[in-house]
């Protein structure tokens, strides 16, 4: 098969940081709002599942086309080379969304792409009928401003679906989040790093994953996986090269602090069925009680928001504990993610620099103090 072309979703304000993984593959792409466009051969499909840790999910484009009447969207996705991709026997259900476009009705628009689908299918493979018992190829319309793209999903369960999350609390990071939340840093695998507020462990794990670069999807299947056109050949060598490019006798010093043992104890477990429960220290500890003698280390948090009116003066005191106990840690920097917009003042310090991040349906900011670079020796 020649060039596809494929679609990394992102959630908003991390479509640069998925962009800068895929360059890292080694392919061109073009960032848009939610996601990146790329051209690559069919061995993409299981490089960019495997080691993604931002995206949240890998889309093969069969096509883009306006479409403002049902008939339109009836016989342009008819003229797309569905058989290409889907085999006789597959099953393919259709998804749809809607925004700022005439055809509004989803449901409509499922069935006239599903429709037209099976009318593509019939030409190619002379049956009438399509028992769909055979491996999934989920087809998505998604139209905005009466564009409609046409996708198959090649992921399955979403990417940040990495396999090792057993146990989680009430408000659990989403872990392509939380990879990002790292990547966002000046950290490097020879410097410690401190998540003081760690919950289920995520964001430790995370940053474990990367320390040693091991690919995020190497422990979890895609529904891809099954489909006879890429092959389980590829995905073999795929998973090898994810194999051979892990460093998994990189030491790195990680540590996780949380005031509720129930959650130490999650994360503990959760680091257990990564397989990187040697290489990351749990604790029960208040961020006010965090005390080191370590020089040019990174900390990442994700401390409660105070969402909830009833928690405002509680997490208000912990921000301004944090703010006076990190003072002290002068060579260090310091990356802060929440919804709080009287952070800084609380914190009683300006951040270097701010970015907007969405955390699920929350708008946050991720306040980013900068301490100073380690020695060349470092």
């Amino acid at each position: 098969m020649g060039k596809i072309t494929l679609i990394a979703t992102a959630a908003m304000g991390l479509e640069s940081v998925v962009a800068d993984e895929i360059r890292k593959l080694g392919y061109d792409c073009q960032v848009e709002n939610g996601k990146v466009t790329f051209s690559a051969d069919e061995r993409a499909i299981c490089r960019a599942n495997l080691w993604l840790r931002t995206a949240d999910r890998v889309k093969l484009k069969i096509g883009e086309f306006q479409a403002t009447t049902f008939e339109e969207l009836f016989e342009q996705t008819r003229a797309l080379p569905w058989a290409d991709f889907i085999p006789v026997h597959a099953q393919f259900p259709v998804i749809g969304k809607s925004v700022k476009s005439k055809l509004f009705s989803v449901s409509d628009c499922q069935a006239i792409v599903k429709k037209a689908v099976v009318e593509n299918l019939k030409q190619r493979y002379r049956v009438s009928w399509f028992e769909e018992t055979g491996p999934l190829f989920r087809i998505e319309v998604a139209l905005h401003k009466d564009i409609a793209t046409l996708t198959i999903d090649t992921s399955g369960a979403g990417l940040h679906k990495r396999g090792y999350r057993i146990k989680q609390g009430e408000a659990p990071l989403k872990e392509t989040l939380a990879a990002a939340l790292v990547q966002l840093t000046n950290w490097t695998p020879n410097r410690p790093f401190v998540d003081p507020f760690c919950g289920s462990g995520t964001i430790p794990i995370e940053a474990a994953l990367i320390g040693q670069n091991i690919a995020p999807g190497f422990n979890r299947d895609f529904v891809s996986e099954q489909w006879d056109w890429i092959g389980k050949r590829l995905w073999e060598e795929a998973r090898e090269e994810a194999e051979d490019l892990a460093r998994y006798d990189e030491p790195l010093d990680i540590s996780g602090f949380d005031i509720d043992h129930r959650m130490v104890e999650m994360a503990k477990m959760n680091a257990r069925e990564a397989g990187l429960s040697d290489l990351i220290t749990f604790k029960q500890m208040q961020v006010k009680d965090f005390r080191t003698q370590k020089q040019y280390g990174v900390i990442v948090g994700n401390p409660p928001y105070s969402e909830r009116l009833g928690e405002r003066k509680e997490v208000e005191q912990m921000y301004q504990d944090m703010g006076k106990t990190f003072a002290s840690l002068d060579t260090w920097s310091i990356y802060i993610l929440t919804s709080h917009r009287q952070f800084e003042s609380l914190y009683g310090k300006k951040a270097t620099k701010r970015r907007k991040l969405f955390n699920g349906f929350i708008e946050t900011q991720y306040y980013q103090f900068w301490g100073p670079r380690p020695p060349r020796y470092e």
